[in-house]
């Protein structure tokens, strides 16, 4: 066997291996003996077929198989020998594999590029105080409170958090709102729906929550509408101005329930001072998570940044359309319409890729953090990925576990997530901590 290395850049490499003739047959006998062993032909003791009948009968069969051992011998004994440390196969050309004549097959390879790693130990990170004060204890009671109000009429004027129940007719520059998107009635006239005064996440009508206090039940009044430029609710209303005429038919103030006996019960404690006590501790776990968060997220931006390497193109490509699917289902989930990201496919290829790219190279520095710290994978840590898996996804544990060990990609993808997050929780282990003070 010869074997001939071209480098096309630091990480991709091209294999050109000549198998000889001898080499070739060898390979093809060893196919003939495998299918003779488990043929079966009328009036032959099964392993007793003659090799030349057994070539003929299963030609097609043997002739498949015949390639793939001499392009898999190619691969194996080319890597043993140049070891080479391969990420990705990118292309194989088998040109002619025939008996009796050598065999040349080009294998298309990226591989590992070589780099050194800066220290990695002691980098800086910086968390905010996790003990809750009493203003934000008393904010996530309200809220709880807020959670089970109750709803009553009023003939006040609309105050923020109230509910109106309104009709409203769109239009804009005189024409209905309705006849420019008839399939979305919603935006060009409602008999009757509510709206949250002051609301700070826009309703079906953006912005309309924000302009509604001071009306009473009864009243009109006419409200400009500006639809954002992206809106994908209804696109033929993106960067539109309508008037919305809308007309007042109830107004609801919300009615927190008392903190008695009854509310402590419903949150499984015994009185406020139990309950303030409970959600301090919860607001502490949630600063602590963050914290944590916030920590992961430093020490990878920062040994991203201390190192520069070329990162493989086949790596990059398959993460950037991973990238770019998950965006445009999202975005379809949304109501994006397909030709929206047709018309912005190089924007969206452009940033999918430097993305990719910096998620690619931040993955390799893991993996060598994680090598050169023997960083290994238990049985627990295996079950814990399976099971959290699982429950995002809505599987059994015992199915999914099923599921990767018939398919191997699926569990080397798992294997090396769970790698990545070893390697980062021990930079985080490592790392020194800046408590800094909330802003205001």
């Amino acid at each position: 066997m010869n074997v001939q290395l071209n480098s096309q850049s630091v990480t991709r490499k091209s294999l050109v291996v000549t198998l000889d003739a001898s080499e070739v047959d060898t390979e093809h006998q060893a196919v003939i003996g495998e299918v003779a062993k488990v043929a079966r032909l009328p009036g032959f003791r099964p392993g007793k077929v003659p090799l030349s009948l057994i070539a003929a009968r299963f030609k097609d069969e043997i002739a498949a198989e015949f390639r793939q051992k001499v392009v898999a011998k190619a691969y194996r004994d080319s890597l043993e020998q140049q070891k080479l440390d391969v990420l990705n196969v990118v292309n194989v050309e088998e040109g002619t594999i025939a008996t009796g004549s050598p065999a040349t097959i080009t294998i298309t390879l990226d591989v590992r590029p070589e780099f050194t790693l800066p220290n990695y130990t002691g980098l800086e990170t910086e968390v905010l105080p996790t003990d809750p004060t009493d203003d934000e204890v008393a904010r996530v009671i309200d809220g709880m409170r807020s959670e089970r109000a109750d709803f009553k009429a009023t003939d006040r004027a609309s105050q923020k958090g109230d509910y109106l129940k309104l009709a409203y007719t769109g239009a804009i520059d005189g024409k209905p709102v309705a006849d420019l998107v008839p399939d979305k009635q919603l935006y060009g006239a409602v008999p009757q729906t509510w709206e949250e005064v002051g609301a700070e996440n826009n309703g079906v009508i953006p912005g309309l929550g924000q302009q509604l206090a001071g009306l009473k039940s009864g009243d009109k009044r006419d409200i400009a509408i500006t639809f954002p430029a992206d809106f994908a609710g209804a696109p033929a209303l993106a960067g539109k101005q309508a008037v919305y005429s809308v007309t007042i038919q109830e107004v609801r103030e919300r009615v927190l329930p008392e903190l008695d006996a009854e509310f402590f019960k419903g949150h499984e404690v015994d009185d406020l001072a139990g309950l303030q006590s409970k959600v301090r501790n919860n607001l502490k776990l949630q600063k602590e998570y963050q914290n944590r968060t916030a920590q992961r997220r430093q020490v990878m931006d920062q040994i991203a940044g201390r190192t520069d390497f070329p990162v493989p193109e086949s790596l990059v490509e398959s993460e950037t359309q991973g990238m770019l699917r998950q965006h445009i289902e999202e975005g379809l989930r949304r109501g994006v319409p397909e030709e929206q990201f047709e018309k912005d496919k190089k924007e969206l290829y452009a940033g999918a890729k430097q993305a990719a790219t910096n998620r690619v190279k931040l993955q390799l520095i893991l993996a060598k953090i994680a090598e050169q710290e023997k960083l290994e994978i238990s049985n627990d840590d295996l079950n814990s990925a399976i099971y959290n898996e699982a429950m995002r996804s809505g599987q059994k544990p015992d199915k999914l576990a099923r599921s990767l060990a018939e398919n191997r990609d699926q569990l080397r993808a798992m294997q090396q997530s769970i790698i990545f997050d070893k390697a980062v929780d021990f930079l985080v282990s490592k790392a020194s901590v800046r408590t800094a003070q909330p802003k205001a």
